[in-house]
């Protein structure tokens, strides 16, 4: 992923993920920015033990470790495309996204993700 273009597609939405009554960004922006960040995270931390998902838009593999190859992974980090953004500019806490149930994570390994958070700073 080019750094410049995830993080111009980040600040293009950097009102509304401070201001969620803001109006929502066309779903072609919304996209963007997830994968771009989703992406720059797995390039970021090279792996498979962890699985990030963020649906509709991108599940990626990442952080060294046992690698998954079939069915359910044994770490994975579920949320939506605005939870997911929050956390990866550094504007959501990892702890408090799972405490506030906006973030789903399971498997030992999982909360490791925190320490590559956030992805990109508005």
């Amino acid at each position: 992923m080019d750094p410049a273009a995830v993080r111009a597609a980040v600040a293009a939405l950097g009102d509304w993920l401070r201001d969620v009554s803001r109006p929502a960004p066309a779903r072609a922006e919304l996209a963007a920015a997830v994968r771009g960040t989703a992406r720059s995270l797995a390039a970021a931390a090279p792996g498979a033990s962890v699985e990030v998902r963020v649906p509709p838009f991108v599940a990626v593999q990442c952080i060294e470790g046992p690698r998954h190859t079939r069915g359910t992974p044994p770490n994975v980090v579920e949320t939506d495309a605005r939870t997911w953004l929050l956390l990866a500019t550094g504007l959501l806490e990892f702890d408090e996204a799972v405490a506030s149930g906006m973030l789903s994570s399971s498997g030992l390994r999982a909360a490791e993700l925190a320490h590559w958070l956030p992805v990109v700073r508005l």
